[in-house]
Formats: structure tokens, C-alpha cells, sequence
């Protein structure tokens, strides 16, 4: 199975000079952990994640264990709107790990276990063509095994019902 046969390509992305405001509004109403950035002509230069802008509102770990006391948390968190009026460029990651749509989804997973992320931009020379999750290729992959196993060659699995997974 190819990348390009499971991932998504309707993707929301964000630019450089988004506001963090406006990505976290579409994070938060659309349930979605990270969005890749682009600039205009489509190309991906970073990711802003939900990690990103949270990390943005605590201190550093050195800065941690250099005060004398423990950090206030709810005062952090009153830091919070501060966060939201930054640029997306000034958070995002800007080391980006990507795949092509003629990867093996196997070789995306094993990019995506060694990176500690859980999705990954598909680009075709540098152009942001999709994204795939991990949720996805878990997804496709036990559907290929249960279409296999259970001969549902082309069900949806939102209409397979089988009597024997549904307990009494």
C-alpha cells in the first residue's frame, strides 16, 4: 500500500504570518493536532502544532530548575493570550519530515516512529500534495486485513456488521 493511496489531501494548512490565534480557532473546532505551513506557492517550510503554542506559554527546563521556587501555573497560563497574538513563524518547527505519495506507507510509519510524530506532510518536489496520520495507516491497514479475512472486498467499515464482533 502507497502513501498516496491513504492519505488525506484536502489538507488545512497555515502561512508564516498566520496568527497563532486563528490556527489554535481551527486546531480546537476542527480536532486537529498540527497543521502543516506553506508559503505561496505551496511549498512547506514548518508545522505548528498544539505542542508548539503550549510550549510557548512555560519556561524553558533549564529556565525551571534556575528558579528558586516553583513556577505559578495559573500565571502561565494568563500568558496564554499573549501566545495567540504571535505569528505562526515564530513557533512553528521548522525542521520538516516528509514523504512523497510513492512511499510505501510502511516506510512514512517507520519516518514517523523515529521522529516521535504522529503525522507527516506528503510532498512532490517540496509541494504540500496531502498528509497522512497515523490513525490512517492504522485505519487501511486493518481494513486491508479485515477485507481479507472477512471477504469484504469494497465495504466501508462504517457498514460492515458483522455478528460475531458484536457481543450479546
Amino acid at each position: 500500500m502507497l502513501v498516496k493511496d491513504v492519505m488525506t489531501t484536502n489538507v488545512r494548512t497555515a502561512r508564516g504570518d498566520t496568527r497563532i490565534r486563528d490556527v489554535a480557532i481551527l486546531m480546537c473546532f476542527h480536532r486537529i493536532s498540527g497543521l502543516p505551513v506553506v508559503n505561496d506557492d505551496g511549498a512547506i517550510v514548518g508545522v505548528i502544532s498544539e505542542k508548539d503554542v503550549l510550549r510557548a506559554m512555560y519556561p524553558k527546563v533549564d529556565e525551571a530548575l534556575r528558579l528558586a521556587q516553583t513556577p505559578h501555573f495559573e500565571e502561565l497560563e494568563a500568558e496564554y493570550r499573549d501566545v495567540l497574538n504571535l505569528h505562526v513563524d515564530s513557533l512553528m518547527s521548522k525542521r520538516v519530515f516528509t514523504v512523497a505519495p510513492t512511499d510505501p506507507i510502511l516506510r512514512a510509519v517507520s519516518v514517523m516512529f523515529a521522529h516521535k510524530i504522529r503525522r507527516i506532510p506528503v510532498a512532490d518536489h517540496g509541494r504540500l500534495v496531502g498528509i497522512l496520520s497515523i490513525g490512517d495507516v492504522h485505519k487501511a491497514i486493518f481494513k486491508e486485513t479485515f477485507d481479507r479475512e472477512f471477504g469484504y472486498e469494497n465495504a466501508q467499515l462504517g457498514d460492515v456488521q458483522d455478528k460475531r464482533l458484536v457481543s450479546p
